[in-house]
């Protein structure tokens, strides 16, 4: 897959579209119910070298995918259950394609698996928070990440034809594992018992239907003559109820403005970042709201994806992606806001006392999933307060996502550097480990004293004090003391600082999706090293050529 120079590939990965540059998803809508058809185009692979036979997938195809989940998000308030389905006869989806694998290099391979894990899981994000539903309609073959997607929806049906399966073959066909949540769905969401689990996974052919229902891989089967009533009948039944409305006016998604000034600077209108290549760090600073909040839920819909948090949001999101696939060596973002704190604090007010409402509800909900590619981001993250910034509410969020919290001590009131706490820093932006990021940051131990501190501006001293920050150094020795974490930060291992952040920004209890992203992403990581995967006799360079792959025996 091809990235920047940094990556040494020619050309940056783009992670906006919309449907009319779509290759591979048809998008229809009937009411209630969308459909999401995958047609994939043989020869629109993302990168050259490989064709998508077989209703597989690339990058390029998920991209498009997430793009379709955010245009039903907004664009069509009224649908509350999704079909994913296949537009090809008797082949639902052979899954990530292998040849692409092969071809890509070790952090594409991590980046690829990163970011279809994110699609997934921000569907069962819709259907928790949201009220859209997904149903998976296997018309036909269904393997390895084409199952994965199928485990992401609520539900899944399948056809009775004597000859369609559903299969996870990482493991027998490639040597590799299921990366995209699949053994963890199984066994966490489904509940299939360990012992059939095991036996599924390692038989290449798969399950057929009558036994795929039976081992709880599947919750409905249908004969083919039937199977087009049954997929109306189940869709039919998800869409009877939901938050969604069914006469909402939609919301259109317009193209970002973003601006490229050189390899180094890229700005939106409410988000600027300068990268630093001696020191492989990122300045990211984002801006706070210019006007007052909206009167009402309605009044922000109309504002559509000018109002302030949604066109936030949207900027940040697409410059975490292409910092996080296309400047792979820049390894530090130095996070900064600007703005008025109690203007950002009367937006998250207006945002938690409209949550009936269909679109502040979507708002939230788009923030929630950006923060979640934030704390899995593989990238260290200071955050740095300073006179003038407005890390308050949802932008604190942005702040306790931070590795470290840098806080300027002016020993002034005014203008001094503060930050101020909402209700929704208390439960409206969960991590993917179901904590908030306040009890992230104090490993579970939240100081009560602050909630008495709800809507007031923290000066520095109190914020450390409070234990919100780091440190907070004076003016004296602030730059000096950024500086040099800067600097001890570029000197070490950027394999470790990865590592060490993924385990402690997670503490507590496990859930689903953080074993998905830690231990499952820690192991496949592991595995897509190993000559066993990818050396020259490996699974993944031998797949396709009639050699059999040559294995080193000893357990490691």
């Amino acid at each position: 897959m091809p990235a920047n120079g940094s990556n040494g590939a020619s050309a940056p990965i783009r992670f906006e579209t919309d449907p009319s540059r779509y290759q591979h998803w048809k998008l229809q809508v009937d009411g209630a119910v969308a459909r999401l058809e995958l047609d994939v185009a043989e020869d629109g692979g993302i990168a050259p070298g490989y064709q998508l036979k077989l209703n597989s997938y690339d990058l390029g195809v998920d991209i498009e995918l997430n793009d379709a989940l955010n245009r039903i998000r907004y664009e069509h308030p009224g649908v509350r259950t999704v079909v994913v389905a296949s537009a090809r006869p008797r082949m639902f989806c052979s899954g990530a394609n292998i040849y692409m694998l092969g071809l890509s290099s070790h952090g594409d391979k991590v980046n690829f698996c990163k970011f279809t894990n994110e699609t997934r899981n921000g569907m069962e994000d819709s259907s928790r928070f949201e009220g859209i539903r997904f149903l998976a309609a296997i018309n036909g073959a269904c393997a390895g990440g084409g199952y994965e997607l199928a485990l992401a929806c609520d539900e899944i049906l399948m056809v009775d034809d004597r000859s369609s399966t559903v299969s996870l073959p990482e493991v027998p066909l490639l040597g590799v594992l299921p990366g995209t949540g699949g053994l963890t769905r199984l066994v966490d969401k489904r509940q299939v018992r360990r012992d059939l689990a095991d036996v599924f996974c390692t038989t290449a052919e798969g399950v057929r239907a009558e036994r795929a229902l039976q081992w709880r891989l599947v919750d409905h089967i249908a004969k083919p003559a039937a199977f087009d009533e049954s997929v109306a009948t189940h869709a039919a039944r998800l869409a009877a109820s939901g938050p969604r409305p069914a006469d909402a006016a939609a919301v259109a998604l317009t193209p970002l403005a973003c601006t490229q000034d050189g390899p180094d600077r890229r700005s939106y209108s409410l988000v600027r970042c300068v990268i630093d290549r001696e020191q492989r760090s990122a300045a990211i600073t984002l801006a706070g709201p210019a006007e007052a909040p909206p009167a009402d839920g309605e009044a922000a819909r109309s504002a559509g994806s000018d109002y302030w948090a949604l066109r936030l949001a949207r900027e940040f999101e697409d410059l975490v992606l292409h910092l996080r696939s296309n400047e792979t060596e820049i390894g530090l973002w130095l996070l900064r806001t600007e703005g008025d704190l109690a203007r950002t604090l009367a937006h998250d007010a207006f945002l938690e006392a409209n949550q009936d409402h269909w679109f502040v509800r979507q708002v939230s909900g788009t923030w929630r999933r950006l923060l979640s590619r934030l704390d899995v981001g593989s990238r260290s993250m200071f955050a740095l307060v300073e006179p003038g910034s407005c890390f308050g509410a949802v932008l604190l969020e942005v702040a306790l996502a931070a590795d470290r919290i840098y806080m300027l001590d002016t020993e002034e009131s005014d203008p001094g550097a503060a930050l101020a706490l909402a209700e929704s820093n208390f439960g409206r932006y969960p991590m993917a480990s179901g904590a908030t990021r306040l009890e992230a940051h104090y490993s579970g131990l939240v100081p009560a004293e602050l909630r008495e501190q709800l809507g007031a501006a923290l000066s520095a001293a109190q914020c450390d004090a409070l234990g919100l920050v780091t440190a907070a150094p004076d003016d004296l020795d602030y730059a000096e003391e950024v500086r040099i974490a800067i600097e001890e930060r570029a000197a070490q291992s950027p394999d470790a600082l990865t590592a060490m952040e993924a385990n402690l920004r997670f503490p507590g209890a496990e859930t689903m999706i953080t074993r998905i992203f830690g231990r499952l992403t820690a192991w496949q990581n592991w595995v897509f090293q190993r000559p066993n995967a990818t050396g020259e006799g490996g699974a993944l360079k031998v797949y396709g050529t009639g050699s059999r792959p040559d294995f080193d025996r000893r357990r490691v």
